[in-house]
């Protein structure tokens, strides 16, 4: 029998907001010192020291304090310049020893890693009938580089050494309408930058901002080394993944090369993702019924898989490629329907140097790159500070979508360094409902600032992250 009584939905809420109380001392950010500690704690502000100097006057915040702020500024879920007035309004700044910087400041930081000559040289570096570009780094966002791979390696020397390292590469496209943003295959415009992650550690540890334009499949072999060379020396097992823009001569020449110049030495087992050309299908769809083994099975539709023997590329450098594995795929809709372009089959294939796993196993583990480093895009672009990008200057955005990747691998750092289990998966949106918007007052006592919370047990993930010797 229904109730009579009104829901408490229907009734006003019964309180008034009393405003303008502006000395309360009170925070809605009681949680971030912790990711400032962790930033502390590996070393970065020694880090930005050494490699990142871009101030031109001495009055002002150092560099660290900068970078530092902008790692506020993605964990507080701030997304443009303007964001910086309102975190300049919270108590935080006590907590963590400084106040955060203007918009302005912060938009004159990230202007100094803009170099128009390196622009302008790439365009005159381009070869005839091509129309994109891969632009130099200047020496600022280098540095920018140098603070995460110091972070990676430092984290990675923490605990119990990682000895496999699998290498994700994929690039993604961040819209812009800014007049300088080009056109990405996706239409509209915007920028393609990049990224490579390390999956066992979820660390980014290369990354190359990119024109809208610029093709996935040009150059990845440049990202993939520095990759690589970001690994620490204690990992001695090597893996690549790719889609099928790492399906390029160059790069899968150097993956295959086990005396290969500029990365490690010895095997790195790889798959990567094929395009569908002429030649390849027509081999495919000659393989025999019994060479077809199952795969997966989907909700409208089943795959199988088969190793595709005795195949050579027709095409030039590609040749080489026959004397690696092909694993294909093949998927057919269930009930006898045909796919919207009226076929009965889809193929899809994977090229590796992996001969001794199951096609099974090779193809699930190829896949497992979906909740890898194409989770970290979407975190990225929609978690953090990265899908919206300051202004049109490229070198300032390169260095906003950089100070995202250090806020992501430094939030992967705090949870392996000092939280419990239990948010070792959290994504940043839950680090923020969880941790780091957490309402503190902040009391002075006896010469001391403290914090007061209704939550315990952050004094002990404090201490599991001391500050480097001085």
């Amino acid at each position: 029998m229904a109730s009579n009584r009104p829901s408490p939905t229907q009734q006003s809420l019964g309180f008034d907001y009393d405003e303008g109380h502006k000395d309360q001392n009170i925070t809605a950010l009681a949680g971030i010192p912790l990711l400032v500690q962790a930033f502390r704690s590996l070393g970065l502000p020694a880090s930005v020291k050494r490699n990142v100097s871009v101030k031109q006057r001495e009055r002002g915040y150092d560099e660290a304090t900068y970078v530092e702020s902008f790692v506020i500024l993605n964990a507080a879920g701030g997304e443009c310049l303007d964001d910086f007035a309102h975190l300049r309004k919270d108590a935080v700044g006590e907590l963590v020893g400084h106040a955060l910087p203007s918009p302005e400041a912060a938009r004159n930081f990230l202007y100094q890693f803009h170099d128009e000559e390196k622009i302008e040289q790439a365009r005159k570096q381009l070869p005839a009938g091509k129309s994109s570009y891969i632009v130099e780094e200047n020496e600022a966002l280098r540095g920018l580089g140098q603070v995460n791979t110091d972070l990676v390696q430092e984290l990675a020397g923490r605990g119990e050494p990682q000895k496999i390292a699998t290498i994700d590469v994929d690039s993604t496209v961040i819209e812009s309408w800014k007049k300088q943003a080009q056109p990405t295959y996706q239409g509209g415009r915007g920028y393609q930058p990049m990224l490579a992650l390390w999956a066992e550690m979820n660390l980014v540890v290369a990354d190359e901002f990119r024109d809208g334009n610029v093709p996935a499949q040009q150059q990845p072999l440049a990202v993939t080394r520095r990759a690589f060379a970001t690994l620490p020396p204690k990992v001695t097992e090597y893996y690549f993944r790719g889609d099928s823009a790492c399906y390029e001569a160059e790069l899968i020449g150097w993956l295959r090369d086990e005396k290969r110049a500029e990365g490690p030495q010895g095997r790195i087992g790889f798959a990567v993702s094929v395009r569908m050309f002429p030649s390849l299908k027509k081999h495919i769809q000659r393989l025999p019924d019994s060479a077809w083994k199952p795969y997966r099975e989907d909700s409208d539709a089943d795959s199988e898989c088969a190793d595709v023997l005795n195949y050579w590329p027709e095409s030039g450098e590609e040749k080489e490629f026959g004397a690696l594995r092909w694993v294909a795929i093949r998927v057919r809709k269930r009930q006898g329907e045909l796919f919207a372009d009226g076929n009965e089959h889809k193929y899809f294939a994977v090229l590796t140097n992996l001969w001794e796993w199951k096609a099974k196993t090779l193809l699930e583990w190829h896949r497992e790159k979906a909740g890898t480093i194409e989770a970290i895009h979407d975190i990225l672009k929609n978690e953090l500070a990265a899908g919206v990008l300051p202004c049109g200057r490229f070198g300032a955005n390169a260095a906003w979508l950089r100070m995202s990747i250090l806020s992501h691998n430094l939030m992967t750092a705090l949870k392996r360094m000092a939280l419990p289990e239990e948010y070792s998966t959290a994504r940043p949106k839950r680090l923020r409902f969880l941790i780091f918007n957490t309402a503190g007052r902040i009391v002075h006592h006896a010469h001391r600032v403290m914090c007061r919370i209704t939550t315990e047990g952050w004094r002990q993930w404090l201490a599991l992250m001391p500050l480097p010797a001085s």
